[in-house]
Parts: C-alpha cells; structure tokens; sequence
C-alpha cells in the first residue's frame, strides 16, 4: 500500500485499460433493507455516489410496492435526480412498470429475466417462456421511445433449488434478450457459486452462441468469497462492465442463501492496484459507504471499507 492509502499500482499484461462500475447499491442494495430508508437519504446516496466518480447508478425499482416497498417511492425519488450528469438506469417488471418509467423521463431501462425455471417462479411468478414473453414488448417500446435497455439474467452459475444450470439454458436466454432488442446483458451469479473456470466456460460458450463479449456485463455475489476470482476471470476474457455495490450492499429477496454483492470498494480496490481505469474517488467512495452504514445503522460489510476507514480513526 503506498502513503495515501491506495493500493500499489502493478499493471497486469492483456486486462482492460478501462472498466466502468454499474453501481446497484441505491437500488439492489436497498432493496432488501429492513427498515424503511428516506428518499431523501437515498437521493443524498446517489448524489455521492456520483461525486465519488461512478457514472452508472442503478436508481430505483418501478415494480409494485406490495413486492419490493423499500422502493416504493421511486415516483418521489426519480425527479430529485434530474440535474445529475450520469447515467440512472431503473428497473421494470412489465409494461405498467415502463410507463411509469418512461413518465417521468427514465431512459435507461432494465428488465430482470430468470436462467431458471424454479427462480423464474419464485421471482416472477411465470415460467422462464412466459417471462421472456412479458419483456419482449417492454423492450421494444423503451428502445422505440430512444432507450437503452439492461437484461439481468439471473441464476447464470447455480440455482438453490435445480442446483447447477447448464451452460446452454443460459445461453438460451440471454440470446432471447439481445433478440428482442437488449443493448446488455448482465450475468448474474444470484446465490454466489460461481468459480473462475466456471466463468470462463459460460463467457466462452456465450461468444461461440454469438453473444459478443461487448454486451456483457457481470454481477457477482461473495456468498463463498469468490466475487473477486471471478471478476479477475471475467477481466482475463475481456469484460469490461462490472456491477457492484457501494458498502456491499444488497443481495436477493428471493434467493435466501444469497448474501451480498460485489462491494464496490473491494472492486476498485482490485482495479486501481492492476492499474485499470474506473474514474472512480476511492476515498470518496469509502466515506459514502461510511455515511451510509450509519443511516442504517449498521458497520459496512466491505473488507475496504473497514480498512481505509479505520485507519482515518
């Protein structure tokens, strides 16, 4: 570690010069939180979430308050943005979901599909078809009114009740949603079993089905502690879109054994010490997480977060 706090920078050959972070932490952070966050802490969250650097904030979830309430005031929430210069992509569960959306000026879309029957169900309450089939008109209205549009694919590497899931089931549905129109996918390792092989394999076989590695981004939960292994694996074949979560936020409301994500302090932790690009205020960042845990009363589970800001202490 060098004097001001930030890792040593040792570039390794053939990785990314540049990797933008898609932020989820305002949205699939707080999703799952117990108590109730104000909007206007979450509006303050994605403020300095944007001060620290990062372009891509996930911002809320227009899916009905009966099914997610912690972000049931995307409506109150959305408006306090419009002065941000980033990107604020929200999530729709249907075409009710992209019309409130669209209402008040969100261009930047993603939709949540399954890898999975048995996630398909529980999540969606419709079979991984029936899903699909939902989405399609979701997609080509929000691209027909100028949009762009994410597809999470969730349960991409395990599923707590099938167990493993063929490659190819995977494949199938991320083909179905760059045919209806996706301009990005992102992987989703829901309950966090994914190993660095087990990575490569799926990125490798996606690109043999005709899935350019350009579109893909990847979400990685640290249930067994591999969220960064296979981020490396995901850098080694050349993708450069990363979610994460500010803190370590999040995990997955119908996933139980799912704990959180990817902190995004750890991320850029990695990242700056292998010389790749992010844009990111790391110590901005950290005192964001900071200020965050405090709002919800609780220490950041981030491993960065704890170091940087015990060693301001």
């Amino acid at each position: 570690m060098s004097a001001d706090g930030l890792p040593m920078v040792v570039p390794a050959q053939d990785l990314p010069a540049r990797v933008r972070i898609h932020e989820v932490g305002a949205r699939d952070g707080l999703q799952n939180e117990k108590m109730t966050v104000p909007t206007e802490v979450k509006a303050e969250f994605i403020r300095r979430l944007a001060g620290a650097g990062l372009t891509t904030i996930e911002a809320t979830s227009f899916v009905h308050p009966k099914w997610v309430p912690q972000l049931a005031d995307a409506e109150q929430l959305f408006p306090l943005l419009g002065d941000l210069d980033v990107e604020l992509p929200v999530l729709v569960p249907n075409q009710r979901g992209l019309d409130r959306a669209l209402a008040l000026g969100a261009r930047r879309i993603a939709v949540f599909a399954s890898a999975t029957e048995s996630f398909a169900k529980a999540n969606l309450n419709r079979t991984v078809d029936e899903s699909l089939a939902v989405f399609d008109p979701v997609v080509r209205q929000a691209k027909d009114a100028g949009g762009h549009v994410r597809g999470y694919v969730s349960m991409c590497f395990g599923d707590p009740w099938e167990g493993a899931v063929p490659l190819h089931q995977v494949a199938r549905v991320c083909k179905a949603l760059l045919d209806m129109g996706c301009d990005e996918l992102s992987l989703g390792d829901t309950i966090g079993v994914a190993t660095p092989g087990h990575v490569l394999e799926l990125l490798s076989l996606l690109n043999e089905e005709g899935v350019p590695t350009n579109v893909i981004g990847v979400h990685f939960h640290d249930t067994y502690g591999q969220a960064l292994a296979n981020t490396y694996a995901a850098l080694e074949h050349g993708v450069t879109t990363i979610d994460a979560s500010a803190g370590g936020l999040g995990g997955c409301p119908y996933a139980k054994s799912a704990t959180g994500n990817l902190a995004t302090e750890d991320l850029v932790w990695m990242l700056q010490g292998l010389g790749i690009d992010t844009g990111v205020d790391l110590g901005r960042l950290v005192a964001t997480s900071v200020w965050m845990a405090a709002h919800l009363g609780r220490p950041s589970p981030s491993r960065t977060v704890r170091a940087l800001s015990h060693k301001e202490q």
